[in-house]
């Protein structure tokens, strides 16, 4: 139960977790060693005290390392930060769990009690209810965004140590067993330190997959039934009502293996690949389920419908369930031969989700006939809920390709038969054509000539049209603009003859492609048979990476609004069902924020029971590595869509709308100046952040720029992130707010009205506040004034000085007289890992200018492995990269 003093155990754990470190350091190093590394410790505290002289001392003592010590700090303080992240992902946990045992404690706010009592409360029709249960669809989807630097083995390690904590919580333990629980922290520990923490080799897309998988399988697998089966209970209690038994509102796609934007690595062989390991480790993982289950249902007493499939058996059951584990079996040997490229046996596997399913609903029926009703709603209801949300395929794969590529592939089609080049036609004409084409197909692929390029992007239909319907989900359309680019995935499934055509999703990224996006789709809704083909439903996916990265986070974050309201509008006009797809990242910079407070966010009318959503990078392992904090993720998602879905939301008033619209245009002027127009910004990013150096980290399999072109407009979003983020400017989450909110005493007044009574904005604001006060400006002048050309300074002073405007603005606005005065839990995060934090980055500034210093590189050097250390601990300690 929870202590007097609720922070207690966090300290004790963040003390005992320092201490195993120090003595495998001791250990591992040496005294001397240890000793300069706890002199830096103490002196960095100080530093964070505002102890100028300390400053000083410690900036001496970082510079005077060698190479081999500075590999060995480097080492030790990403280390301190990676067990301080454990020790609060544990406290969290544990939190929760007090909360859930005090019986006098208020429901915890976003937890499945406290918003169906709140819906009890406001009166929310139970039929209402039920009817948005029947249709709920939260469909997470992993990706594989390079973001995250930790090595699977670590993550696995750390986990381990994590269940440790755990154990050692429990009030009961002897002595002897605490010693022991300790001792095997310090095993893992020092496993730890004598793992390389560098990835010598970039993960393929088969890599990135296998490690979705195995977030599934430890961490997801186990915690869906458990999380159903509360949700069910808590909803019959308050409500009256039980949850379906084949409802299931929540499943997993991937994009890990489909997602081929400017990916080369990611070819149709890989991704067909991709959807065969996916069935391998579904049929796995059910075997291993049939394997408990059998030992369970030991009852000899079945209908006669049972009886009629196994025959007068004395354990029924048993029988049927070790046919299915049979099945499940074969599966395995058939997609292993495949993979293998030898002769696949010929019997029976699993293709559908009827081909498990039914002989589970057959076993629940006949216990339910045999009065086991309190059987049947036990492990099997788990496993039938599991099946329900993973079918026979695991996820569903998403294929992702950019809108050019079909545009090549068409224009060498139009080529072909002679009729022009599609690429150069205006959208009137390419829109004859696929018209014309999907009445009647003139061309026979067989007899085309295709580029390299073009064929691989053919190749990707035609791996699509071998695959299971339901392996595969959404075909995603990056850098969509016009109604053209969507009904040319449509006519190219069709030329490749998909029994179940993907539904196709064009993806709004830019600004500019944001505010055409609702044009796009009404567009696209007016061609007759495109209406038919998508029977009601359509999904349109919304970018958060480029739209910040192209305009700035206050104007992207308005144009996503707005581009959400008229994509609903147009949906609305023409009775079709909308999903809105949200690619965020893990950042504020790309559009991370607390899962509840996102969805909650959303204009009215966008959720209606259907979410989608990235889950990528560092952000997997934060919401899913342990299966409590998976449970806690998947309970934010459901009572936020909930609510989201049946609480009447506050329409924003026509005169906040015109203040938006006039702080858009302003920050983004102010971004634009900054980013776009100072011909010597790009030069000051490159010299200030170690973009280039993290190019060099192996974090994952897609390049980090869309095309060659060297400038800013070429990098992709993530590393733009990521870049900002370990000199802790972090510019990309606020540069251009502060301008915006300079505002008028009329206009003061009506912001502080938005801040009260729209949560959008509220939203917005306090995530640009958690920003500012992860950000420190010595940190980032000391970058500046090391590895920065002095004529390029005044670029970092306009920086600096925004900067400061911003936070001035935002203590103005939201009326407060320090950042986070109403976040002490956040506050405590930040000054938790401040002192670890601050030799990171001085060794980092220290290691760059050597490094980049270097006539000829040496890629194995410690001073290179150094830095790769550093931008590594950078990016735990500030809890997101990219």
């Amino acid at each position: 139960m929870e202590s007097s003093d609720p922070n207690a155990p966090l300290r004790n754990n963040v003390r005992l977790l320092g201490d195993i470190l120090g003595k495998t350091l001791k250990a591992q190093v040496g005294q001397a060693l240890f000793d300069k590394i706890e002199k830096i410790r103490q002196l960095a505290k100080e530093v964070c005290s505002n102890d100028k002289q300390a400053t000083q001392l410690l900036n001496e003592a970082l510079q005077s390392l060698t190479p081999a010590q500075t590999l060995v700090v480097a080492r030790a303080f990403s280390h301190f930060l990676n067990l301080a992240n454990l020790a609060e992902n544990v406290h969290r946990i544990r939190r929760t769990r007090w909360h859930a045992q005090n019986p006098h404690s208020l429901p915890h706010l976003g937890s499945i009690e406290a918003t169906l009592l709140s819906f009890k409360e406001k009166q929310i029709d139970t039929n209402k209810l039920s009817r948005l249960l029947n249709v709920l669809k939260i469909d997470l989807v992993l990706t594989a965004h390079p973001t995250e630097v930790m090595r699977r083995t670590l993550m696995q390690k750390f986990d381990k140590m994590a269940h440790l904590l755990f154990y050692l919580d429990d009030q009961q333990l002897t002595q002897a067993q605490i010693e022991e629980g300790q001792i095997e922290l310090y095993r893992e520990m020092t496993a730890i330190w004598q793992t390389d923490e560098i990835r010598r080799r970039r993960p393929t897309p088969i890599d990135e997959a296998k490690w979705g998988f195995a977030i599934i399988e430890s961490s997801l697998w186990p915690v869906l039934p458990r999380f159903l089966r509360e949700f069910d209970t808590q909803l019959e209690q308050i409500m009256g009502i039980k949850l379906p038994l084949l409802t299931n509102p929540i499943c997993f796609s991937s994009w890990m293996g489909g997602d081929r934007d400017g990916n080369p690595n990611v070819t149709a062989a890989v991704s067909e690949k991709v959807c065969l390991l996916s069935r391998l480790m579904a049929a796995k993982l059910y075997a291993r389920e049939l394997t408990k289950l059998s030992a369970s249902l030991s009852m000899s007493c079945a209908n006669d419908a049972l009886r009629a499939i196994v025959g007068e058996v004395n354990e029924p059951y048993r029988v049927l369930l070790t046919r299915l584990k049979r099945r499940c079996l074969a599966t395995c040997l058939w997609i292993n031969s495949k993979l293998k490229g030898i002769p696949v046996p010929q019997q029976p596997i699993l293709e559908h989700i009827k081909d498990i399913l039914d002989p589970l609903l057959l076993c629940y029926q006949s216990l339910e006939d045999c009065n086991a009703s309190c059987i049947a709603q036990g492990e099997l209801t788990d496993l039938i809920r599991l099946v329900g949300c993973f079918g026979v395929t695991l996820t569903r794969l998403d294929i992702r390709q950019e809108a050019a590529k079909h545009s090549q592939l068409l224009d060498e089609i139009t080529r072909y038969l002679g009729v022009g080049s599609y690429i150069a036609w205006n959208e009137a004409q390419r829109l004859a054509f696929l018209n014309q084409q999907w009445v009647r197909t003139t061309f026979v692929m067989s007899n085309i000539s295709l580029s390299n390029e073009a064929q691989e992007v053919w190749d990707t239909f035609v791996m699509m049209s071998t695959q299971l319907p339901d392996s595969l989900g959404a075909y995603v359309i990056s850098m969509a603009s016009q109604p053209s680019d969507i009904l040319a995935v449509c006519l190219l499934q069709q030329a490749a003859d998909l029994k179940k055509h993907l539904r196709v999703v064009p993806l709004f990224e830019t600004l500019a492609d944001l505010e055409n996006a609702a044009f796009c789709l009404d567009g696209v809704l007016a061609c007759q048979w495109y209406l038919k083909h998508i029977r009601g439903q359509q999904e349109v996916m919304i970018g958060y990476s480029d739209s910040s990265k192209d305009a700035g986070i206050l104007t992207a974050s308005w144009a996503l609004y707005r581009a959400q309201e008229a994509l609903v509008a147009v949906a609305k006009r023409y009775r079709i069902n909308l999903t809105l797809f949200h690619g965020r990242g893990g950042s504020v910079g790309r559009g991370g924020a607390p899962a509840h407070l996102a969805i909650l966010s959303q204009p009215p009318g966008s959720v209606e029971g259907r979410l989608r959503v990235t889950e990528q990078g560092e952000v997997i392992r934060n919401k899913y590595g342990l299966p409590m904090r998976a449970y806690r993720t998947l309970t934010l998602y459901m009572t936020a869509t909930l609510e989201a879905s049946l609480l009447a939301q506050k329409e924003p008033k026509p005169s906040w709308r015109a203040l938006m619209d006039d702080l858009g245009k302003s920050a983004y002027h102010a971004y634009e100046e900054v980013v776009k127009a100072n011909d010597k910004f790009s030069d000051y990013f490159q010299s200030v952040t170690p973009q280039r150096e993290i190019g060099t980290l192996a974090i994952g399999s897609r390049p980090m720029r869309r095309n060659v072109s060297q400038g800013i407009a070429g990098l992709r979003a993530i590393p733009w992130v990521f870049a900002w983020t370990q000199n802790r400017l972090l510019l990309p989450a606020w540069l251009g707010v502060g301008d915006a909110l300079k505002l008028s005493i009329s206009e003061q007044a009506l912001i502080k009205e938005m801040v009260a009574d729209w949560s959008f904005f509220r939203s917005l604001l306090s995530m640009v506040e958690m920003i500012l006060t992860k950000g420190d400006l010595e940190i980032f002048a000391y970058y500046e004034q090391k590895l920065v050309p002095s004529e390029l300074h005044f670029v970092g002073t306009l920086l600096k000085q925004k900067f400061s405007e911003c936070t001035q603005k935002i203590k103005e606005v939201l009326a407060v007289n320090t950042l986070l005065a109403r976040n002490p839990i956040l506050q405590r995060t930040i000054a938790l890992r401040s002192p670890y934090l601050y030799p990171l980055h001085v060794l980092q500034a220290e290691l760059l200018l050597r490094e980049r210093a270097k006539p000829q590189p040496n890629e194995t050097d410690d001073t290179k492995d150094a830095l790769k250390v550093t931008i590594s601990g950078i990016a735990a300690g500030m809890q997101n990269t990219g």
